[in-house]
């Protein structure tokens, strides 16, 4: 049986990460809005190919992302889920620390495993 879990809703005003990214020419911002211990607990994602259905698609994805985090999936559950994803667009990126990437999915989840996952945070303490 499934109990319900309460959903830790975000500040009002908050932290947040603004990335600028480009997996094989498409160029992108990803915004990720933190929760006061410094976890992601949303994500947006702004594509330059505005009104496609890549980009249309994407929204969907950032939302159905971030209710997930907000109701405690953690980033690393997250990043075994969405990395590796493959799908156009894919190569190389602008980010020296992710070279290539396989979809813009699993460009962010590489982004927010290496700035937020277990091996980040790590790294940290």
């Amino acid at each position: 049986m499934l109990t319900e879990k309460q959903r830790d809703v975000l500040s009002s005003t908050r932290e947040s990460v603004t990335h600028k990214f480009s997996v094989n020419g498409y160029e992108g911002y990803l915004t990720i809005g933190l929760f006061d211990d410094g976890q992601p607990g949303e994500i947006f994602m702004k594509i330059a190919k505005e009104g496609s259905t890549l980009s249309g698609l994407i929204q969907g994805f950032c939302r159905s992302f971030s209710i997930a985090l907000q109701y405690g999936l953690t980033v690393d559950d997250a990043v075994a889920r969405f990395k590796g994803m493959r799908f156009d667009p894919a190569g190389a990126t602008s980010n020296p620390r992710i070279p290539q990437a396989s979809s813009i999915l699993d460009y962010v989840a590489r982004y927010l495993e290496d700035q937020f996952g277990e091996a980040a945070r790590d790294n940290v303490a």
